[in-house]
């Protein structure tokens, strides 16, 4: 195997004024950024792994999140609890998530206590103790947390009958957490085939930003996470592909429990990592466009100007391996339907598509994109977050550092172009969700 330990850091920056970011990889084929923060002595450590609940075993859905749980239960070396507990007692903070193409863990601590952390997430990448009577009750909870948060919620059911509706062939269309009746299937034996697959070094990055310089947090992740053996090629990802959607698509949710009636739009489109040069930048700046708080253009349209909404916004998921999605909303005012909301909607982006945007709208969006990125960086946890999930999903640290410039070479005409070319309503996914009457 080549010795990539001594393979020399890139470093890029954020942005124009950003931090000096290094990019190198142990033997073994950990991935490590060091982001440095001298501000205050306190550093944010994160182990990302390249694999989300798009990555689940075909009828396994929630296995990647249920195993972000698990990994809490201790090692050979620790037993469970004692992980949190030391954090808890050196006065820092831990957490988990999963994504759809990413599971990450992170603790926040004083600078001198890194190697602790370091440490113990080394120990946990490859040492998980998995027993029935720990596995069992932590399906439970799993199971309460589904029923809790989407069950009875008609508008994540909703939210998740659009994904579905949109992705019907790709796994972005299950949900993170898992369809309720494989969750209960899922046990002791999943998790850990799951785990032996992709928590290893060389599906792994390691993110450390704060109070720290390359060599030192090289020097710590060679006596931790580099006496970890290799094992081998990192998984293959390989997925099924979404056709083209050619004909548009919509999906109702009645229920008594719903308050406020609301309305939602989803379109598939490039994300960054499938995206044709300019195109996902392009797509970032007319989300701002249409939907910045205030100042957007569904907002001015619906809400201030036609009154027929109180509320509409929308968001654009670019970081994802494969193709993505685009989501806008509305929330109608008493006594408007949704039947006319839409078409209201539909018609602030055709008027996009008919008459372009103005220079001066175009460059306020593209200054609030910026500007959201560089008050960034002073979170370490953002700018941790930034560089894990760009690089979980194929990109790298010199793809973060040339964003601004990326994001102001956007022109008009491409934004124009992005409009028409991926927010065809004739290719839409609608969701209306409505109060039922009746029941």
């Amino acid at each position: 195997m080549t010795d990539l330990s001594s393979t020399s850091p890139t470093t890029a920056q954020a942005s124009a004024e950003g931090p000096q970011v290094s990019d190198f990889r142990l033997a073994n084929g950990l991935e490590v950024v060091v982001i440095p923060d001298h501000r205050t002595p306190v550093v944010t450590h994160m182990v990302w792994y390249r694999n989300g609940s798009a990555d689940d075993p075909l009828g396994k859905s929630g296995i990647a999140h249920f195993l972000e749980h698990l990994m809490f239960k201790g090692t050979e070396r620790h037993p469970q609890g004692e992980f949190s507990h030391v954090v808890a007692e050196l006065g820092g903070q831990e957490n988990a998530f999963t994504s759809m193409d990413y599971t990450s863990y992170y603790q926040r601590v004083a600078r001198e206590h890194l190697e602790t952390v370091m440490a113990f997430e080394a120990d946990r990448m490859q040492g998980l103790v998995l027993t029935d009577d720990v596995v069992g009750p932590e399906r439970d909870v799993v199971i309460e947390e589904r029923r809790m948060r989407t069950d009875t919620d008609p508008a994540a059911q909703l939210g998740e009958t659009v994904a579905k509706t949109l992705f019907t062939h790709h796994p972005y269309g299950t949900p993170i957490i898992g369809w309720m009746h494989e969750i209960e299937g899922l046990g002791r034996e999943d998790a850990l085939s799951y785990y032996r697959r992709f928590y290893t070094p060389e599906n792994a990055i390691l993110v450390v930003a704060g109070d720290v310089t390359a060599d030192e947090v090289r020097a710590i992740a060679e006596r931790t996470y580099g006496t970890l053996p290799a094992r081998g090629a990192q998984p293959e990802r390989v997925r099924p592909q979404e056709p083209e959607l050619r004909a548009s698509r919509l999906v109702t949710l009645a229920d008594p429990k719903v308050e406020q009636p609301s309305l939602q739009k989803a379109w598939m489109v490039p994300s960054y990592t499938t995206a044709e040069p300019g195109e996902a930048e392009a797509l970032e700046v007319l989300v701002q466009l249409l939907s910045a708080h205030s100042t957007g253009r569904l907002h001015r349209r619906l809400v201030v100007e036609k009154r027929v909404a109180v509320a509409a916004g929308g968001w654009y998921q670019s970081t994802a391996l494969d193709r993505s999605r685009l989501m806008l909303y509305a929330v109608p005012r008493p006594g408007v339907t949704l039947d006319a909301l839409d078409r209201d909607l539909v018609a602030v982006v055709a008027d996009i598509v008919r008459d372009g945007v103005e220079d001066r709208e175009l460059a306020r969006a593209k200054t609030r994109l910026i500007a959201d990125t560089v008050y960034a960086q002073d979170s370490q946890a953002s700018l941790a977050r930034i560089y894990g999930s760009t690089l979980a999903t194929g990109g790298s640290v010199d793809s973060v550092a040339r964003w601004p410039q990326d994001i102001e070479a956007v022109t008009a005409e491409q934004v124009r172009q992005a409009a028409a070319r991926w927010l065809d309503a004739r290719r839409a996914v609608t969701g209306y969700l409505l109060k039922d009457e009746a029941a």
